[in-house]
């Protein structure tokens, strides 16, 4: 049977996996769904209709799952879904969406540092860091292993790519290109993450084949994102690459709203 403190306010309608932990002075509201090993140490805020699942670990004033923030909302059932082993630290926030027939979704084995926020039918993927005091809103994509350094602001309907980093106090108007570092006010693509690539076990035929694709794109300004395109898609070399094809990919194909950095 779940462990909840005499303080807890739990409402009737939550599924509590029988292993839950509920602490000192934590409300969790209608519809909640927490999955095996969860942790809500104190003075955490959950609201519903949300779907959790297992080993999430929440810290004190944690508020997930309340609704959005978008003015437009008109107050019918909306959600959010989190997958495993995602820890919320302190007063971070993240809100379901606006509509009925969308989400906001979490992915698995991600950070949510002190005060970060997360907006409505944003799409979080896994092991990506927010860092304290980060803020992303509505609408934007975070795909895997990224991450939005303190203070960093992203417009609405920002993608970020895979293993991007997004450094402290940037502002993002724009997509950001995935093994790539995004700094400044307003933000511009700056270098490869090399330091993050080779941590995460990238070899170094890849990051050579990251580094010409960069090249090309960004710093070849001569070309234009065409031709660029067009020399890394047939170069013998690095052409085949896959890091090089997802890089190429997500500057070629990107169906975001923004542009590109």
């Amino acid at each position: 049977m779940a462990e909840i403190h005499p303080t807890a306010i739990v409402d009737p309608t939550c599924e509590l996996a029988e292993d839950v932990k509920i602490g000192p002075y934590c409300v969790v509201g209608p519809h909640v769904r927490l999955g095996k090993g969860c942790v809500l140490h104190n003075h955490v805020v959950i609201g519903g209709p949300s779907v959790f699942g297992e080993r999430n670990e929440f810290f004190p004033f944690a508020v997930i799952g309340l609704k959005t923030q978008d003015l437009k909302y008109k107050g019918e059932p909306t959600f959010l879904e989190v997958g495993d082993d995602n820890v919320f630290r302190e007063n971070c926030n993240i809100n379901r969406s606006t509509g009925p027939e969308t989400k906001t979704i979490i992915g698995s084995h991600n950070h949510f540092l002190i005060n970060s926020h997360c907006g409505h039918e944003c799409i979080v993927g896994n092991h990506c860091i927010f860092s304290g005091f980060a803020g992303v809103a509505g609408h934007c994509r975070i795909d895997d292993w990224a991450i939005i350094s303190g203070f960093a602001a992203l417009h609405q309907f920002v993608h970020v790519g895979e293993h991007a980093m997004v450094a402290g106090c940037a502002r993002v108007p724009r997509d950001v290109p995935p093994y790539t570092i995004a700094e400044g006010f307003p933000a511009e693509v700056r270098a490869i993450n090399i330091v993050g690539l080779k941590r995460r076990g990238f070899s170094d035929t890849d990051i050579r084949a990251i580094k010409f694709a960069y090249t090309k794109l960004f710093l070849h300004k001569e070309l234009s994102r065409a031709e660029a395109i067009a020399l890394l898609e047939a170069d013998a070399t690095h052409g085949e690459n896959p890091c090089l094809r997802r890089f190429v990919d997500f500057v070629k194909c990107s169906d975001s709203e923004r542009g590109i950095l």
